[in-house]
């Protein structure tokens, strides 16, 4: 078969991430993305101070983040993407509206914030009481319960880890082991959907295996960030066996093994 190589690479999209100084998970969010898009990501400036409400407010100031968009206008991206779930609920609705304005002013491009999007996945999927996982301390988990009832959401249960730092050290199994109990928590009525907060906190191959198990859609925060960044574009996220990206998970899809060693819980699918 004759190749040539003469034409280039093909053309690709961009989609712009602005992402906290401690990110680590930067491979994770790439596997949500198609094959003709690329991410562009940059980081806020670091600052000495550990996984707080007042990081979150260092991380999500104005001027930090006009200055991250600036900095990605010059590979034009389609779209800009605020990694991090904290920073933008800490404000709640109005603070992350904020958000996105002064991203979209500083960009001349449409923006989306992860606790935004985590709005936007609950609509889609229909979710009105949600469970919530998060690697937090109380402080943050607090404030992430406050941002979603403000929207309406009822959250009917919640687990926390109480880390401040290294927090994409934790393992799938206690990620799995934390959504179980939030679940648990929810009481007779129980949740629509679980939520697993925070960007730093691997998820991408747990949220399968969850579904499974929990019979409910399970998302998770650089999933919907992904999804909701996409979707600005027209295009939509790869996740296969994750409800809230492929339709046929809804119906309870044979699924893959965990990798590198990590098994399926007894009762799972």
């Amino acid at each position: 078969m004759d190749v040539s190589f003469l034409g280039g690479p093909r053309p690709q999209r961009g989609v712009g991430v602005v992402a906290p100084f401690d990110f680590a998970l930067d491979r994770e969010l790439w596997r949500w993305v198609p094959d003709d898009v690329s991410l562009h990501l940059t980081r806020t400036p670091y600052v000495p101070v550990e996984v707080s409400l007042d990081l979150a407010r260092l991380v999500s100031e104005h001027e930090t983040l006009d200055d991250a968009v600036r900095t990605l206008t010059a590979v034009s991206p389609e779209v800009v993407a605020y990694a991090c779930t904290s920073g933008s609920f800490v404000g709640g609705s109005a603070g992350e509206r904020a958000m996105c304005a002064a991203m979209t002013r500083a960009g001349v491009v449409p923006s989306v914030t992860t606790s935004g999007a985590l709005l936007e996945a609950l609509a889609a999927l229909g979710a009105h009481r949600v469970a919530l996982v998060t690697p937090y301390t109380m402080s943050v988990t607090r404030a992430l319960e406050e941002y979603v009832a403000e929207a309406g959401v009822t959250v009917a249960g919640c687990a926390f880890m109480g880390l401040t730092s290294h927090i994409w050290k934790v393992p799938y199994r206690e990620v799995a082991a934390m959504a179980r109990k939030a679940v648990r928590g929810g009481g007779r009525r129980g949740a629509d959907a679980l939520f697993i907060s925070c960007t730093n906190l691997p998820t991408y191959d747990v949220i399968p295996q969850l579904e499974a198990e929990l019979r409910m859609p399970v998302i998770s925060a650089n999933q919907v960030t992904m999804w909701a960044a996409l979707a600005r574009m027209g295009t939509r996220a790869t996740g296969p066996y994750q409800a809230l990206i492929d339709p046929a998970a809804r119906s309870g899809p044979v699924l893959p093994e965990l990798p590198d060693g990590e098994q399926q819980q007894e009762g799972m699918a």
